[in-house]
C-alpha cells in the first residue's frame, strides 16, 4: 500500500562550518560552492575545472584559491555544504512521535528524495567518486557518512534496546543491509532513460526491511499485548 510522502522539513543553505569570515568573504564562499556544485553535478569530478567554475561566476582562478586550496578541496567542501544541507533537513523531519517503523519509513524515504531533489548530478558524484575507497574523495568523505547516517543508526539501536529490532545482528550490518538497496535504487535514477518512481521504489523497500530487521514474534508480542489491554478494558467496563 503507497504510503503519502513525508513532509521534508525546509532548511535555509547553509555554507560549511568554517571560522567567520566577512559578510563579503562569506558571500563570495557561498557563491563559489554554488557554482562549484553546478559544475561537478554537471561534469563529475575529474572533468571539472575551476576555470570554469570561475567563469561562471565571472571571476579571476586565482580568487578560487584564495579561499580553496585547489580543486580537491573546493569538491570536498561543495559535497560537505550539499550533505549538510540534507542532513539538517532528515533530522529536523523525523516523526519522533509516532512508531519506530513511521521513523524508520520516514529515514528511508526522505534519503531517496534528498539525494534526488536537486537532479542525479550530485548524486552521481557521491555515489561514483566520493564512495569508492582509493578515489581522490573517497576516503576523506568517511567522517561525513557516519555523521549523515547517525539519525538511523541511533533509530537501530533504540529498536534493540526496546526489543523491536533484532539483536542477532549489528548496527553495522543493519546499516548495510538498509543503505545497499538504497543505492541500486538511486543508481538506477541516475542511470534510467525515465524518472522512477521512488516513493512506489521506497514503499517496497520498506515492506521487504522492516520484517528483516523485527525482532521474532515483534508482532505476536504486540498483538498480545493488545489483546491484554481490550480484556482488561473490557473487565473495567463490565465491572
Amino acid at each position: 500500500m503507497s504510503m503519502t510522502t513525508p513532509k521534508i522539513a525546509r532548511a535555509p543553505l547553509r555554507t560549511v562550518r568554517r571560522p567567520a569570515a566577512s559578510p563579503k568573504s562569506a558571500q563570495r564562499i557561498f557563491d563559489i560552492l554554488r557554482a562549484g556544485r553546478a559544475v561537478f553535478s554537471d561534469r563529475g569530478y575529474e572533468a571539472a575545472t575551476t576555470t570554469e567554475i570561475a567563469e561562471r561566476l565571472a571571476i579571476s582562478e586565482a580568487t578560487i584559491f584564495t579561499y580553496f586550496s585547489g580543486k580537491r578541496d573546493l569538491c570536498l567542501r561543495v559535497i560537505e555544504d550539499w550533505y549538510d544541507e540534507i542532513i539538517t533537513r532528515i533530522e529536523a523531519g523525523v516523526p519522533r512521535s509516532r512508531s519506530l517503523r513511521a521513523q524508520f519509513a520516514y529515514l528511508v524515504r526522505a534519503h531517496l528524495h534528498l539525494f534526488l531533489v536537486q537532479g542525479t548530478g550530485m548524486c552521481a558524484l557521491v555515489l561514483s567518486e566520493g564512495r569508492a575507497k582509493g578515489q581522490p574523495l573517497g576516503n576523506d568523505l568517511l567522517s561525513l557518512q557516519r555523521r549523515y547516517t547517525a539519525p538511523l543508526m541511533q533509530l537501530l539501536a533504540r529498536g534493540q534496546k526496546s526489543g523491536e529490532l533484532r539483536h542477532d545482528v549489528s548496527l553495522r550490518l543493519m546499516r548495510s543491509m538498509i543503505y545497499g538497496p538504497m543505492e541500486h535504487i538511486l543508481w538506477e535514477a541516475v542511470a534510467a532513460p525515465r524518472p522512477i518512481d521512488i516513493d512506489a521504489a521506497a514503499d517496497e523497500l520498506i515492506g521487504v526491511l522492516w520484517p528483516a530487521l523485527q525482532a521474532p514474534r515483534t508482532e505476536l508480542a504486540a498483538l498480545r499485548r493488545m489483546r491484554t489491554k481490550i480484556l482488561a478494558a473490557a473487565e473495567e467496563s463490565a465491572a
